[in-house]
């Protein structure tokens, strides 16, 4: 299964997301997705797992949760907005990586690209950067990856300079 992932899109799809999630048989949104029809585009491209971040809207927030636990490939994932990183997560994200004990673990808000394994909560945080525009950020990202049998593996970056 190959997994398309982004955050912060702050209602903007980048022109060259659509090409780089075609191969993904899913995508996941984590946070701080803009407008609504930035979330109906991503899933007229694949079905899609979305929270909802800190400038959401309610319209978003009907359609996209706060975190979501789920499972993919047998892969256990957490997707949150707001999460931290390690080992500095804030308090909810630790509840809740405490309750679910995900072996994924995918956040956003920070606008900064980080992919790392966490050793001592035996899980891989993924925070795919910002895909919009707006923020400080000095460069656009986003990734994809395959997971097979729970094992995450062939990660890819789309990374421009805004």
């Amino acid at each position: 299964m190959k997994i398309g992932v982004l955050s912060d899109t702050h209602s903007v799809l980048h022109p060259q997301a659509a090409d780089f999630f075609a191969p993904c048989d899913q995508i996941w949104h984590a946070g701080d997705i803009g407008s609504i029809e930035v979330l109906h585009t991503l899933k007229q491209w694949k079905p899609v797992q979305a929270v909802h971040g800190n400038i959401d809207a309610k319209n978003i927030r009907n359609e996209a949760a706060e975190y979501l636990f789920f499972e993919a490939e047998k892969a256990k994932v957490l997707l949150m907005h707001i999460g931290g990183h390690p080992p500095k997560y804030n308090t909810n994200s630790n509840l809740l990586i405490e309750q679910y004990r995900p072996t994924i673990f995918v956040c956003g808000h920070s606008h900064i690209l980080s992919v790392r394994y966490d050793k001592p909560n035996k899980l891989l945080y993924i925070n795919p950067g910002a895909a919009g525009n707006y923020g400080l950020h000095k460069a656009i990202s986003f990734l994809r990856f395959d997971i097979k049998q729970g094992i995450p593996s062939n990660l890819e970056v789309f990374h421009q300079d805004r």
